[in-house]
């Protein structure tokens, strides 16, 4: 599928693509919220003022999903949410807007602090140095991690959250505007995912390969592009990011520009 192709670019997916995401997540939901709880009630107590009682996860968690509904043009900017939930939800119990805002603010350098303790999938860093000298490289997420905080990111040349930009995935815009940062076409780009909606269907609408994150016993989903699991044109499947450098073995390549 790709021995005919002159690729001069691959872009990533980060959550559950380079790293697995889910055992961060929740450590990092609960962590952030269990910092602020005892943080705040320690400076009330220093300060001789009622302490606030503890924000409940799984409220905060509603709060913060009604929010994104009501600012659909934020609905992807998770971390703006958040901060906002907890700024809301803050004032509700007590404090005025300006505790509630710095409360809200350190929570979420919190948040961030425990968000970016990911371990890459093993081999990881070294097939991106490898693959570096050869292939421009670049990320698009949905995700909020503080990518710049990683060791990961100096193998990258361009990162795109989308959320942040208001059109998350699949949404094509960040797919256009990495193409853009990288100074390549659709089709000299393959983009690397585990989503199928969000990663594998978009840059195949705009004309970029696709290389699909998932187990062999994951069946391909049916729609106009698949028919009887056979995956579409242009997509390949991968158990782990690392079989991505063996799959580009047999692709023409030339030092990049």
């Amino acid at each position: 599928m790709l021995k005919a192709l002159m690729l001069k670019a691959l872009t990533f997916d980060l959550d559950d693509t380079l790293w697995d995401n889910a055992g961060v997540m929740l450590t990092t939901e609960q962590g952030h919220v269990d910092w602020l709880t005892e943080n705040l009630a320690e400076w009330q107590r220093a300060r001789g003022e009622p302490v606030t009682p503890a924000i409940a996860l799984d409220v905060y968690q509603r709060e913060r999903v009604a929010l994104g509904k009501r600012t659909w043009e934020r609905r992807g900017d998770f971390s703006w949410l958040r901060e906002r939930t907890l700024i809301t939800l803050l004032e509700a119990s007590g404090l005025n807007t300006a505790a509630a805002r710095l409360w809200a603010a350190l929570a979420m350098d919190r948040f961030h602090s425990l968000r970016t303790q990911v371990t890459p999938f093993p081999s990881t860093d070294a097939m991106l140095e490898r693959l570096r000298p050869h292939y421009r490289l670049g990320t698009i997420t949905n995700g909020n991690v503080a990518f710049h905080r990683l060791p990961l990111r100096r193998y990258f040349d361009a990162c795109i959250a989308a959320g942040e930009m208001f059109a998350p995935k699949p949404d094509p815009r960040p797919f256009l505007a990495m193409l853009a940062r990288l100074g390549v076409s659709p089709g000299q780009a393959l983009h690397v995912g585990d989503s199928w909606e969000e990663d594998v269907l978009p840059a195949l609408r705009l004309g970029m390969r696709a290389a699909w994150i998932a187990p062999a016993t994951t069946p391909v989903p049916e729609g106009p592009n698949t028919h009887n699991g056979v995956l579409p044109a242009g997509v390949v499947r991968l158990e782990r990011v690392t079989e991505l450098e063996a799959l580009l073995a047999d692709t023409p390549r030339s030092p990049r520009q």
